[in-house]
């Protein structure tokens, strides 16, 4: 055979190899993409699915809040706290609910939001505030609440208030509320200190039963824990 031929051959067979590599990188690189797409798309449905089971409670739309409290007027306010002031509303199924506004000068903000919404969803006793909903659209952070027409324990105790409330009953609000601090302490699914307990976050519903309310500076114990240390002094 002439050399001619032999190298003929030779740069025919070079560049076939190349190709084979070439083609071989881009299947790797394909399957590499294909493995790597497969892995986000799981992994972010999973974190969809632990957001779908940390916050287990409706999401309601602004003008549906602004309408419900005559857009957020004045004359609907009911309270005001740290967090922010609270109105009282009414939803077109007639619903009575309170509702609570962060502050644009609150000393609360997003992660005090979110630990609320996400542990009263956990949360479920007779004597703990039950949250009916949450709005957040732009700056606006919003908590929706069942209403209580009795407000706060401290109305009771430190406001002129011509209804007394009878020994019998304040024995009552003083077992209810321990009831509901035993809840969180040792019976619910998280073990949950307040660390914001005090008369005005004791709410009475219309039979003067109390339920404890407020929990954006709670704290959660894992485990065996029986003590945290915390970073800051927050609370009452």
């Amino acid at each position: 055979m002439h050399p001619s031929e032999l190298g003929s051959i030779h740069k025919l067979n070079k560049k076939k190899r190349v190709v084979v590599i070439i083609t071989a990188s881009i299947i790797s690189g394909l399957l590499t993409l294909g493995l790597l797409w497969r892995f986000t798309w799981k992994t972010t449905n999973k974190r969809r699915e632990r957001k779908k089971e940390d916050v287990d409670v409706p999401l309601f739309n602004f003008t549906t809040v602004a309408t419900a409290t005559n857009k957020f007027s004045p004359a609907n306010v009911i309270g005001a706290g740290g967090f922010g002031p609270v109105y009282k509303g009414r939803l077109c199924n007639g619903q009575d609910i309170a509702v609570k506004r962060l502050s644009k000068n609150s000393r609360q903000g997003l992660e005090e939001f979110k630990n609320e919404v996400v542990l009263i969803a956990k949360l479920q006793h007779k004597n703990l505030v039950k949250l009916l909903g949450y709005c957040v659209e732009g700056d606006e952070k919003i908590l929706i609440y069942e209403y209580m027409p009795n407000k706060s324990l401290d109305c009771f105790i430190f406001e002129q208030n011509d209804t007394l409330l009878a020994w019998p009953k304040r024995f009552d609000i003083i077992i209810g509320i321990v009831r509901g601090l035993l809840y969180l302490h040792q019976d619910s699914r998280l073990q949950v200190i307040h660390r914001d307990l005090k008369a005005s976050n004791i709410l009475l519903d219309i039979n003067l039963n109390p339920k404890i309310s407020d929990f954006g500076l709670a704290r959660t114990f894992v485990g065996d824990e029986s003590e945290v240390k915390t970073d800051r002094v927050v609370g009452t």
